[in-house]
């Protein structure tokens, strides 16, 4: 086992992904969003697709199992359950469209839907029609297809509740809930698909204690009365993350 670690500690470009994990636990520390914005760009740099996600799963995934409890009583289970079950549609899709990429137009994806989403946030959009429920199905449908594909499910799920009159807690908690659920179905999928190797798993258990330490230190850090400096801080580290991961770069 120690000879495993030591191969993952050599991977080509861990430095780079240990930049990448702390620099996404900060801003998720901060700001509550917007770790997979950060972390992707730079793991696709070095990384496989198929790894890319495999990491992220073990980096992303582990991390919110201490406050899903919580997440369930503060949140609403059931409407949750209906943005899984529009998942469970686009996931499977999402994996295949992931199999056929090339590395380059993995990359090339994955920074150019970060930077639509990132202005999507900064402008401040809002849908402001009716939430009905095939809505919601269907918006989960286009994060579990996203988050299969390029590994980014948050955005249009916060776009949706955004859009909801509920107390924060309540869309936090549902917000958590539904992630960490996405999480656990991406996982099945991609061990039913056989995805799942040792050494993408090893890679992601040797950045999960960076990343969650920087969690740790961006909540602390964090102060409620400057957080529109916070959230801009975010936005730069994620715009920065998605241009530098563009594969242009490369030839320079």
């Amino acid at each position: 086992m120690g000879t495993a670690i030591a191969q993952a500690l050599a991977t080509d470009g861990f430095l780079l992904l240990a930049i990448g994990s702390v620099l996404s636990g900060l801003v998720r520390g901060f700001s509550g969003f917007g770790s997979a914005m950060v972390y992707l760009p730079f793991a696709a740099r070095v990384l496989d697709p198929v790894w890319v996600l495999v990491t992220l799963l073990v980096i992303d995934g582990l991390g919110p199992v201490p406050a899903v409890p919580r997440a369930i009583r503060d949140g609403q289970p059931r409407d949750v359950l209906r943005l899984c079950a529009g998942a469970l549609v686009g996931a499977p899709i999402g994996l295949a469209v992931l199999l056929a990429m090339e590395p380059d137009i993995f990359r090339y994806a994955v920074s150019g839907i970060a930077m639509v989403l990132l202005a999507l946030l900064i402008s401040g959009f809002r849908y402001r029609g009716r939430l009905s429920r095939p809505l919601v199905y269907g918006t989960g449908a286009i994060s579990g297809f996203a988050s299969s594909s390029v590994g980014i499910p948050g955005p249009p799920v916060i776009l949706l509740y955004m859009a909801r009159p509920l107390p924060v807690a309540t869309i936090r908690a549902n917000i958590l809930l539904y992630l960490f659920l996405l999480e656990l179905l991406l996982a099945v999928l991609f061990f039913v698909k056989g995805l799942v190797t040792i050494e993408p798993l090893l890679i992601g258990l040797c950045l999960l204690p960076l990343y969650a330490a920087a969690i740790v230190i961006g909540s602390v850090i964090f102060d409620p009365e400057h957080e529109a400096v916070y959230r801009w801080v975010a936005y730069a580290v994620i715009a920065g993350s998605a241009v530098s991961g563009l594969p242009a770069w490369d030839a320079i």
